[in-house]
This record gives C-alpha cells, structure tokens and sequence, in this order.
C-alpha cells in the first residue's frame, strides 16, 4: 500500500475509533485555521498531522490525554493537556531563563501529552514525521537525555495506538483510545511495542547546540 492510500485508510479508521470512543469532538478545523495556525508555528505541519485536523476534529482523540487543539482562536487560555498545539510548540531559538542548558529542536511540535510532563511530538522536518518522546522526568544537566524516537512516521505511530500495542498499553493500561473490543485485543505483557530509544544527539543537533 502506497503512503495516500495508507494515509487515506488511517484516516478512516482513526475517525471510526473517534467517534466510537471520544464522546463531544469538536469538528475538524477549516482551511483558514489550519493556515492561520501554521503561519502561527512558522512551518507547516506535516501532511498527515494536518489531515487529521482537516478530517477528523480539531483534536480531543487518540491516546493519553487526547491530540491537544489546534487553533489559537478558539475559547479559553494555554492548557497543559489539551493546547493549543500553537502554543506548546516554543519555536526555533526557544530558550528557559531558568535554566540556560534546556533547548527545543526546531521543527518538532508537541501534538499530544501522556501527563507529567511528557509529550508526543512530530517532526515535521522529516518527510516520514517521525514521532519523538519528550520526556524530561529524568533529566539531570544534560536535556538531550530527554528526548526519545517513538516511531519512525506518524503512520507507524498511529497503527500502534489503533492496534493498543505502544509502551503506554499493557494489561493494566487505563486508556479507551485502544480497548476496542470489537476488534483490538490489549495487549498481554510482553507484547507491546518496542521502548523508545535515544535521539539526543538528533535533537541538540537540531536545536543548533554542539555536543
């Protein structure tokens, strides 16, 4: 299967499971908010993220905490779990004051959060849009110890959330997003999907911060 029909067919199937699973979704975004939002970033998204606003809400699906929002219009202010994503992406340059060490890699925008600080994030450099780990929990003075490669494209990704096969299932897993129980078994310990490994190195060479 090429990537628009496999694309074409993820769509589908994540917009069944939304609306299956995610009581009150907001509707899919219009052309101009996705373009008022990319403008707002200062890149585009990558197509598939973009697809899913397009086509099946403006966030609110998926696992963890739920795609956070999109658009920078809508009511209410910055939430940690549900966004915007306009507003969870610091940007190129981005630094902390408080601490001169911590750094973002350009181009890769948080979508997603799984609580305590960690977050699902897109490469939307990369053609495939890779989906990284940000997690920061165990973080002494070097941040690259925080970032992990969680799939190698967001089609990767989203097949392992459908099929409840990701580090975040298992037998004890409290997530609706991936108990399907017309067709999706959860898995067994054991089974899930490999753990994220290291992409350091990638991110503060993104992030234009020498090793």
């Amino acid at each position: 299967m090429d990537d628009i029909h496999r694309h074409d067919d993820l769509i589908r199937r994540v917009r069944e499971r939304a609306a299956k699973r995610c009581p009150d979704l907001p509707p899919p975004v219009s052309a101009p908010e996705l373009a008022a939002a990319e403008a707002a970033l200062g890149l585009p998204l990558h197509p598939l993220l973009a697809r899913l606003y397009r086509e099946v809400a403006d966030g609110g699906f998926g696992p963890g905490y739920g795609f956070f929002r999109l658009g920078t219009d809508k009511d209410g202010g910055p939430d940690r779990t549900e966004g915007p994503l306009t507003a969870a992406y610091p940007g190129p340059g981005a630094v902390d004051p408080a601490d001169e060490d911590w750094f973002w890699p350009e181009g890769v925008v948080p979508f997603l959060t799984w609580g305590c600080g960690m977050l699902a994030c897109v490469d939307c450099r990369s053609p495939e849009g890779t989906v990284l780990l940000f997690e920061p929990n165990a973080v002494g003075d070097d941040w690259s110890g925080a970032w992990f490669l969680d799939a190698d494209s967001l089609a990767d990704w989203l097949e392992t959330s459908l099929s409840g096969g990701g580090w975040y299932n298992g037998p004890d897993a409290d997530d609706d997003w991936s108990d399907d129980d017309s067709d999706d078994e959860r898995p067994a310990a054991g089974e899930t999907s490999a753990e994220p490994r290291p992409w350091g190195p990638e991110a503060r060479a993104r992030a234009g911060r020498p090793g």
